[in-house]
């Protein structure tokens, strides 16, 4: 009796860098393009990737072996830190063909760590690799609207901007829609433009002193009926907010899609050595 593979839901995309551009001061996109991205399945959404980078003096990432979806990472966890790739998430903003590309947008905040150094100076024909879906819906979309919701909240610091930018663009055109992003300063407003009626956008300005995103929902009056939530950012304030909407303003815990993308003062490669990262819906 003979049994039928699965393909595998997730591949390694050997790509290149085929140009950047600068979106706001702190906010850069990445257009990587490669052969390999024809069998690159976008789930659009918030669709998040893994992005694989070399280390310096590497003209390429060394990626460890492995089978399956994720053989790679165990050994990537496993491995030697002073050979193995930086391990980035990010989200996929926007996918073409002919020829075929991918942007990711990825906020900037000086020298502050591998992922934004790379971002900032990122050349065309640098070499990187991507983990990216590689059938229809694979996973990596946490964004699940449910039926018939009566408005949506999305809420976020600068690393959620491009899955917020996303999510709008395949939302219900009828769907009432209340963004609070934390940035900042002004010059980072640039990177939402003005949107559709029903679609409110609140901007916390870091520089000015303004309330943190839970400070500035508690403060607000929001609309009634069927509320969906998706928070993203630094992983503490994810969960204040979380624990706001759900323990203070009643919101059904299933109907809040939460993601800590980072978490302050440590680093992506020291979360993913202790397992899968936080957040999702519970």
């Amino acid at each position: 009796m003979s049994t039928v593979t699965a393909p595998a839901r997730f591949a390694l995309f050997p790509l290149r860098v085929a140009r950047t551009a600068g979106l706001t001061p702190h906010l850069v996109r990445v257009t990587l393009t490669g052969e390999s991205l024809a069998g690159f399945v976008n789930g659009g959404l918030d669709q998040r990737i893994k992005l694989l980078l070399p280390l310096p003096g590497q003209s390429e990432p060394l990626i460890p072996p492995g089978d399956g979806d994720f053989g790679w990472y165990q050994s990537w966890r496993e491995a030697d830190p002073r050979v193995r790739p930086v391990l980035r998430t990010y989200t996929v903003r926007g996918q073409r063909r002919d020829p075929d590309e991918i942007d990711i947008d990825i906020a900037v905040h000086g020298d502050l760590g591998p992922g934004s150094r790379w971002a900032a100076t990122a050349a065309p024909g640098d070499r990187v690799v991507v983990c990216g879906p590689a059938v229809e819906e694979a996973g990596g979309v946490e964004f699940r609207l449910p039926a018939d919701p009566g408005w949506v909240l999305l809420a976020g610091d600068e690393s959620a901007l491009p899955a917020i930018a996303a999510i709008l663009e395949e939302l219900p055109a009828h769907l009432p829609v209340r963004i609070f992003a934390e940035v900042d300063g002004p010059a980072e407003e640039a990177y939402l433009p003005a949107q559709r009626a029903g679609v409110e956008t609140v901007w916390l300005h870091r520089r000015s002193g303004a309330p943190g995103l839970t400070g500035a929902v508690r403060a607000t009056d929001l609309p009634d009926g069927r509320p969906y939530a998706w928070i993203a950012g630094e992983a503490a304030s994810v969960r204040e907010l979380r624990r706001h909407l759900v323990g203070e303003r009643g919101m059904d815990r299933r109907a809040v899609c939460f993601m800590g993308y980072w978490r302050a003062g440590r680093t992506e490669d020291q979360r993913a050595e202790d397992g899968p990262g936080e957040g999702g819906e519970d």
